[in-house]
């Protein structure tokens, strides 16, 4: 899953960061809510994890703002313990949950899990192509029911493709949105991705699940005939 994570606490953002990530989640941090505000209107996420007390747009405004804007993604405020009132507006305002500091990465990821699965319902975390099926919650693949045994990085690149099966994608927007920072344009760090999962989805399947587009990047193929 793609997940905003905006929080000031420097100790804080580095633990959430790297339990996020072990958990297999493409995270893209801010420190502040000006930028986390521009990067949540300009980007798709499956969620923004929100600190309330942080510089420039506190997380309450950014909020607010997003859902006046319609943006309904799912949004975790975090807390301090003894701030009812804001917990109380936050959950008025729009967000899906809270979860009060200090917490344990573990309670957050489920949390995470818990409002995408009530936002997004099951057909959303359950992508299936033909045969070939991506279970998002369970971090699963199966191929004519046969488990596929993926890297979290190959998982997470094949989510990125099947979750807009036919849609051309660049080797940079696969850069940015999977590995989660921005590379050198000509390293071959996708292709050399792509073409392990390739060996490994097509092998059971025996069709060529992962097309690429000359000149251009990849895309999923809708179907097969």
């Amino acid at each position: 899953m793609h997940v905003l994570f905006v929080e000031d606490e420097s100790k804080i953002a580095n633990f959430v960061q790297a339990g996020l990530k072990e958990q297999g989640f493409v995270v893209d941090y801010c420190d502040n809510g000006n930028e986390g505000y521009i990067q949540a209107m300009d980007n798709e996420y499956d969620a923004i994890v929100l600190d309330i007390m942080i510089p420039g747009k506190d997380g309450l405004a950014i909020l607010k703002s997003l859902r006046q804007a319609g943006r309904n993604v799912p949004v975790i405020l975090l807390t301090a313990r003894n701030e009812l009132d804001d917990r109380l507006e936050g959950l008025n305002l729009g967000a899906d949950d809270y979860i009060a500091k200090p917490f344990f990465v573990e309670e957050l990821v489920a949390r995470i899990h818990a409002v995408v699965r009530r936002s997004f319902g099951d057909r959303q975390n359950l992508l299936c192509v033909g045969p070939l099926k991506l279970d998002r919650i369970a971090r699963e693949v199966t191929c004519d029911g046969q488990v596929v045994e993926l890297t979290s990085r190959e998982f997470n690149l094949l989510e990125y493709l099947m979750r807009s099966p036919g849609r051309v994608f660049t080797r940079t927007q696969i850069l940015e949105h999977v590995w989660g920072y921005d590379f050198n344009p000509n390293t071959n760090v996708v292709d050399v991705c792509i073409q392990r999962i390739r060996k490994k989805i097509d092998s059971i399947g025996g069709l060529s699940w992962i097309e690429s587009v000359r000149g251009v990047g990849y895309r999923f193929r809708n179907s097969h005939s």
